[in-house]
């Protein structure tokens, strides 16, 4: 699970995130300098000759094709999800994120692709292992899938109700929902490389969405080397990344993968 694997590239000078293990493959997560333009206005520039598509995010768990979308092709009338997997070739897979974790999906084998919008609601409604299950349905096998997570709040920095860490983390530990809150979330903080963190205040902990995620992929049954996690973080890089927790405004950098 190796963060040595990133690096910067641009476009038009604007910077962008590319990851080693989707080597061969049209991808980035991008950064606040292609705001505001949209996957639309965007994918000729950076992916040419590829078709792009996303949906209007919601903080859910539905994953969608191309096929399954009400109007994949312009920002009217989109539908609602926040995952979309490929069908066919050179169909560029947008999601946007601002804190949330943008994971990119590739398969080495059939070349589908499939991009996630997993914020901590997201994440426990196990989005990845969702978009994860219809690829292989759609005939994937798991040892052929490579995952990056894109920058988004790291754990360090993103405070949240000790309700909200339980939630989203005991998605990885389902047998600590019969103990009291602070019963599950001690034996989560007692974790080698816990998703849940100290906080000084009572009623918070500290929340690493990435990395439930990651353990989520595991338990799947993806190896480390098949996963990768950007070492930046959103709220903590303002001259690269939006930040929602930093700047309470709506706005969100574009991640993107196109299927081959």
């Amino acid at each position: 699970m190796s963060s040595h694997q990133w690096q910067w590239q641009t476009c038009n000078d604007a910077p962008y995130l590319t990851c080693s293990l989707f080597e061969g493959w049209q991808h980035g997560w991008l950064t606040q300098q292609f705001s505001p333009r949209s996957p639309f206005e965007i994918t000729p520039d950076l992916f040419p000759g590829a078709t792009a598509y996303r949906v209007k995010q919601v903080h859910g768990n539905a994953v969608l094709t191309p096929s399954e979308m009400a109007s994949p092709l312009h920002n009217d009338n989109l539908s609602d999800g926040d995952g979309v997997m490929s069908q066919g070739p050179q169909q560029a897979m947008w999601v946007c994120t601002a804190d949330c974790t943008p994971v990119l999906i590739a398969d080495v084998r059939t070349g589908q692709a499939a991009a996630v919008h997993a914020g901590w609601r997201g994440t426990a409604q196990k989005i990845v292992p969702i978009a994860i299950d219809r690829l292989l349905q759609s005939g994937s096998r798991l040892a052929d899938l490579r995952v990056g997570m894109g920058p988004a709040v790291s754990g360090a920095a993103y405070q949240v109700d000790i309700a909200v860490g339980l939630e989203t983390a005991i998605t990885i530990a389902p047998e600590l929902a019969k103990l009291t809150p602070q019963q599950a979330i001690e034996q989560l903080q007692a974790k080698w490389n816990s998703p849940i963190l100290v906080d000084g205040e009572v009623g918070k902990v500290r929340l690493d969405v990435r990395r439930v995620n990651a353990l989520q992929l595991e338990q799947l049954g993806l190896k480390p080397e098949q996963i990768s996690i950007a070492p930046h973080c959103t709220y903590g890089d303002p001259v690269h990344f939006f930040s929602y927790r930093r700047e309470t405004r709506k706005k969100a950098q574009w991640s993107g993968i196109v299927s081959r």
